[in-house]
C-alpha cells in the first residue's frame, strides 16, 4: 500500500450534545450518521455527521472527572478537541511522535481499525489521532467510528466540504512545524500544513487552540441566516458554534 495521511476526523467537545448537534444540522445541511456506544468507557456520548468524506463529530461527558471535560475547563469552552487522520501506518506514526517527545496517550485495537492517540499536552492545542481501517485507502470505504453506513449520509446541498483548519498559538510558525513533524507533512512558511483533503493554517492568538473550520458551502447568505435564527453569534461570513468559529467560502 503507497504511503497516505489524509484528514479524516475532527472532533469538537461540548458540555451535552444539545443543542450542539441540532444546530450543526440546521444550519450546516448535515445529518448524523452514527452515536458510537464505545465511547462511553470514556465517559462520553458522541455524534458524527459526514461532512462529503470528513467526519465532524461532537463528544459530550456524561460523568465528572473526564478527559473531555478537563478540556472545556482548561479551554474555557473553545471545542476544538481532536484532529484524527487517517493513514497507512499509525503505529510508525505514533513512534516517529514518540521520538519528538509526544507521548502515546492510548491506542484503539478494534479490528479492522486501529488507531494510536497521542497526548494532548505533547501535540499542544489538541488531540492528534492517528489511524487505519483496512480498505480506508477508499475515502469512501469502510470507518467503523462513523457506523456501518456512514457514507448513505453525507448531503451536499447546503455544505459541500470542510476545507481548513485553523489553529491559535502565540508561535504559530512553531506550531506549525510541530504538528508538521508529529504528522509527516512539511509546513510551508506561512504556516500551513497542506494535506491532499484540507489545510491546516496556524494563526497567532493568546493561546493554542484549534480556533476553527473552514467550510465550502453553497449558498453562504442562508446558512449566516440559519445561525442567527438559532440565535448563534454572527459576524461576517461566520459564525461562533461551541466555541469554535464556524468559517463560509462559497
Amino acid at each position: 500500500m503507497a504511503p497516505y495521511v489524509r484528514l479524516r476526523q475532527i472532533c469538537l467537545v461540548a458540555p451535552q450534545l444539545e443543542p450542539v448537534i441540532s444546530d450543526i444540522a440546521e444550519i450546516m445541511g448535515l445529518s448524523v450518521c452514527y452515536r458510537d456506544g464505545n465511547v462511553a468507557k470514556y465517559g462520553l456520548e458522541n455524534a458524527l455527521l459526514p461532512v462529503d468524506t470528513i467526519l465532524l463529530e461532537v463528544v459530550a461527558p456524561f460523568k465528572d472527572g473526564t478527559t473531555a471535560g478537563r478540556f472545556i475547563d482548561k479551554t474555557g469552552g473553545r471545542g476544538g478537541y481532536m484532529a484524527i487522520f487517517c493513514c497507512n501506518d499509525p503505529d510508525e506514526r505514533g513512534r516517529n511522535a514518540n521520538a519528538l517527545g509526544v507521548r502515546t496517550a492510548n491506542v484503539i485495537d478494534h479490528a479492522p481499525y486501529h488507531g494510536v492517540q497521542l497526548h494532548p499536552r505533547d501535540c499542544r492545542a489538541a488531540f492528534i489521532e492517528f489511524n487505519h481501517t483496512d480498505g480506508s485507502d477508499d475515502v469512501l470505504g469502510a470507518y467503523p467510528p462513523a457506523g456501518p453506513d456512514w457514507q448513505n449520509f453525507i448531503r451536499n446541498d447546503v455544505t459541500q466540504a470542510l476545507t481548513a483548519v485553523e489553529m491559535q498559538s502565540p508561535d504559530p510558525q512553531g506550531l506549525a512545524e510541530h504538528w508538521g513533524k508529529i504528522i509527516g507533512v512539511a509546513a510551508t512558511g506561512d504556516a500551513e500544513l497542506k494535506l491532499p483533503n484540507a489545510t491546516f493554517r496556524f494563526v497567532k492568538g493568546a493561546s493554542e487552540i484549534m480556533s476553527a473550520l473552514e467550510f465550502r458551502v453553497t449558498d453562504a447568505a442562508s446558512v449566516l441566516h440559519a445561525a442567527k435564527a438559532r440565535g448563534l453569534a454572527v459576524a461576517g461570513n461566520e459564525f461562533l458554534l461551541s466555541g469554535v468559529t464556524f468559517r463560509l467560502v462559497a
